[in-house]
């Protein structure tokens, strides 16, 4: 299978990073190239600040699963009976929204370990997530927020690959050295470094030298204020660096 030929598993993406440094936007930029090539794409939005449907020009408002009540009691039951494994094999097909070739499913905020993990909300969109890593042959995109921990070991196992999202700022590179230390203890094998807002070659460099061993920089995206400044209303065309990022990826990560 090459490339740019939808068959095959699919391609099972977890995208983090710090607030700020554009991974919603490559979530997007990636997608849209997927679909382009004719890959069924589905854009999952895991950030509790879900920005990803207004980036993929989106305009009607989208309601959280993590906000549907009535639809969470009746699949996790509720607060002190709590159904560990709901059912959610037909959600995605009944929640999701498409727009311009892309499928895209915004969950909200799922709880970390310690944080009321038990709740109604949490076991059902833990299960969701679950559903959608190990069950779907498709291009699967999961815009996550900064911390990983929320996929779980078993979800962690299921993705193929763990995109780092780092800019030239030393707190981006923070993150990404706590990023990968929970990508280890979670059984996830793949991950890499994606570096964007880079001006020059200097910026290139900082950032080169500040990644943690382990964590290879596996291409560099220019900074463009139209591509990087939210709320301009969906994106303007990628640049090339997004096809050659996506053909990389995949000859990564099939067999």
């Amino acid at each position: 299978m090459s490339a740019t030929d939808p068959g095959g598993k699919g391609l099972k993406l977890a995208v983090a990073g710090k607030g700020g440094v554009g991974k919603t936007t490559l979530v997007a930029l990636l997608a849209r190239e997927a679909a382009a090539r004719g890959w069924r794409v589905l854009a999952v939005d895991a950030d509790p600040d879900a920005n990803l449907a207004a980036t993929l020009g989106i305009q009607a408002p989208i309601v959280p699963l993590a906000e549907q009540e009535v639809l969470i009691a009746q699949r996790a039951g509720r607060e002190g009976l709590v159904k560990l494994n709901p059912t959610v094999d037909d959600i995605p097909e009944r929640y999701w929204v498409e727009h311009q070739g892309v499928r895209l499913l915004v969950l909200g905020g799922i709880g970390k370990g310690g944080g009321g993990c038990a709740c109604p909300a949490n076991a059902f969109l833990r299960a969701l997530l679950r559903h959608l890593v190990l069950r779907r042959d498709e291009m699967v995109l999961v815009d996550m927020e900064a911390g990983i921990e929320h996929l779980g070991r078993g979800t962690a196992q299921g993705v193929d690959a763990l995109l780092v999202v780092v800019d030239p700022d030393a707190r981006s590179l923070d993150t990404a050295v706590r990023t990968l230390r929970l990508a280890g203890e979670l059984g996830l094998e793949r991950a890499f470094a994606v570096a964007n807002k880079v001006r020059d070659e200097d910026d290139e460099a900082f950032i080169r030298e500040g990644l943690p061993p382990g964590l290879s920089l596996l291409g560099s995206l220019p900074f463009r204020e139209d591509l990087w400044l939210p709320g301009r209303g969906g994106l303007p065309p990628a640049p090339p660096q997004i096809k050659t990022l996506l053909s990389e990826l995949f000859r990564l990560t099939q067999p």
